[in-house]
């Protein structure tokens, strides 16, 4: 197997995640994933593909994430690995696609409109 390239996307954050056969190490910008993501939620949620298909010492992975926050590059990376696992082995497919790691959120920040003070938050109202 040659090294997999897939895309995940999740508010503005982009992710390009290259999978290849190796140890397990997971590189994010060119720094180790506990460096670039410090708390365990944030690595738990970029592990949970390969935990779930139980291949955590089965392949190397090298991210490049950019855009958003720390949050929505997680789960950028976190689309991008399922993609690749799946396409690693079709097998892999019915295990994450009930836990819904295989759809892309749609939600994004709604924009602001004139004559507004937010998206949807109106000025204060006066009478006179």
């Amino acid at each position: 197997m040659e090294t997999i390239h897939k895309i995940g996307r999740r508010k503005t954050a982009v992710a390009r995640v290259y999978v290849s056969p190796g140890t397990g190490n997971i590189t994010v910008n060119q720094r180790d994933l506990n460096d670039y993501f410090p708390t365990a939620t944030l690595q738990y949620k970029v592990k949970q593909p390969f935990a779930l298909t139980e291949n955590e010492d089965a392949y190397d992975v090298k991210v490049n994430v950019y855009g958003g926050g720390i949050t929505g590059q997680a789960e950028a990376i976190r689309l991008a690995l399922s993609r690749a696992i799946c396409e690693v082995d079709a097998e892999n497919r019915s295990i994450l696609k009930p836990e819904g790691l295989l759809t892309r959120d749609p939600r994004m920040v709604e924009r602001k409109k004139f004559g507004q003070k937010k998206a949807r938050k109106k000025f204060q109202f006066s009478k006179r």
